[in-house]
């Protein structure tokens, strides 16, 4: 979306000069006394720009360092940070980590993960696409969204539009000799728009995230369909309380996978705080339901070829015919549990839910609004009301009611609730409109009854 001529791209040199850093700071450690040690250092560089109403509200320009170094003598560990890259800080943060080390109690979990389990191959994932937008360009395409927002009628104000560009870099390295680098380009644009007015007011948005600025939807496009989400919530009104199915919008829907994502997840599990708590093995959801981890996709939100202690990824499954397939471990967790890392220290790497149905077949949205019938359309929730120990799920909520696969009307001042168990169990369907602007791969989401509360 820019035609700038990009500056001059300093990755790699910035990339070598972390790797050697890092690369001195292990073996000085050592030298230290460290039985072993690991380092992950970062550059992050940013431009982020806010518009309102046609002027510019913020405009900002960042550069962070991070610099953070783990020793173990033994079994005991000891961890420092710096945001500054300078000798006598990397020096300080070295002693700094040395010195808790001594005083901490051995922990026969503590450790680098496995040297067997190192990445060795490093296939470019074609994440790194620099947009070179200057201050002024991000500007002009800030008032291009929001004109076109502004300018469908019922629009009364805008709560702005913001541009932003993001690169990172970092390494990882530890004492097995392993060294890996990453870069990658994270870029979003987004738009607020307000609708009504008075107790009639509504507010809406919409935004787009992209690893190259190539990928964006149009200004235009962006404007309408935030302007269309708002106007939509006109006339909005509650609900009596009853059951019924509820169909979670994609945008929606990946928090579904996210709350199994913390439930099946090493430090919930050893806690034995999850109602997921011996679930490998047994079925959670549907037999028709799949999930796949697919670390290495290009371009993908969540893609790499290790995880954060330099373990290799590898594409596998995660729900294999509704059974829960395996945990999401690091290695201090799978040690904890007495099982192997999985590739996930640091998080899950572009979970991909695949669109399915019992019938078998798989809907765009129009075939699940079809699917739910009368039921909830639900695009926005609100509250923290998700207990993982119990599955308890309880949230304020608004979407639409939809009436013979039609939506009748908008909806809000809501709650729904059931068990996390019981929502999982009863997916009806998966739905073909997938949210391309996560990790998480998701389409809309259907689920046969929950308590739907209002007046």
């Amino acid at each position: 979306m820019s035609d700038i001529a990009p500056a001059a791209d300093r990755s790699l040199q910035d990339l070598d000069r972390l790797a050697g850093l890092a690369e001195d700071v292990i073996r000085r450690a050592r030298a230290a006394g460290a039985s072993a040690a690991e380092v992950a250092a970062s550059i992050d560089t940013g431009l982020n720009v806010n518009v309102r109403l046609g002027e510019v509200e913020t405009v900002e320009h960042t550069r962070d360092r991070g610099f953070g170094l783990t020793v173990y003598f033994g079994q005991r560990k000891g961890s420092a940070s710096t945001a500054d890259l300078n000798p006598d800080s990397i020096q300080a943060t070295l002693d700094q980590a040395c010195a808790i080390a001594k005083f901490t109690e051995e922990d026969p979990a503590a450790g680098l993960a496995d040297a067997a389990r190192m990445a060795t191959d490093f296939p470019d994932l074609d994440l790194w696409h620099p947009w070179a937008i200057d201050t002024a360009a991000a500007i002009e395409l800030g008032r291009r969204i929001e004109d076109a927002g502004r300018a469908h009628a019922g629009i009364g104000n805008s709560d702005g539009a913001g541009v932003q560009m993001g690169e990172s870099l970092s390494v990882y390295a530890n004492s097995h000799g392993f060294l890996g680098r990453e870069r990658g380009t994270r870029h979003s644009l987004s738009l607020s728009l307000i609708a009504g007015e008075g107790e009639r007011m509504q507010r809406d948005y919409w935004y787009d995230s992209v690893r190259s600025a190539d990928d964006f939807i149009s200004a235009q496009a962006l404007g309408d369909k935030a302007a269309q989400r708002t106007l939509a919530r006109l006339d909005a009104r509650s609900l009596s309380t009853r059951e019924c199915p509820v169909l979670f919008a994609p945008e929606i829907a990946r928090g579904l996978i996210g709350h199994l994502i913390g439930a099946v997840s090493g430090g919930s599990l050893y806690r034995r705080a999850s109602f997921l708590l011996d679930h490998a093995g047994k079925a959670v959801m549907p037999g028709w339901f799949d999930i796949a981890e697919q670390p290495r996709l290009r371009r993908g939100h969540g893609s790499g070829n290790f995880d954060a202690e330099g373990v290799a990824t590898r594409d596998s499954a995660l729900i294999e015919r509704g059974v829960l397939a395996r945990y999401v471990l690091g290695s201090y967790s799978a040690r904890k549990l007495g099982l192997a890392s999985t590739g996930n220290a640091g998080g899950v790497h572009n979970l991909r839910v695949a669109p399915g149905a019992a019938d078998g077949e798989a809907s765009d949205f129009v075939g699940m609004l079809r699917r739910l019938g009368t039921g909830l359309l639900v695009t926005e929730v609100m509250g923290q009301g998700v207990n993982t120990i119990t599955g308890d799920y309880s949230r304020g909520a608004a979407g639409f009611w939809v009436e013979n696969g039609v939506i009748a009307h908008p909806v809000e001042e809501i709650t729904i609730a059931a068990n996390l168990r019981d929502m999982y169990a009863g997916i009806l369907a998966a739905g073909a409109d997938v949210d391309p602007r996560s990790h998480i791969l998701c389409g809309s989401i259907l689920v046969d009854r929950m308590t739907v509360a209002g007046e």
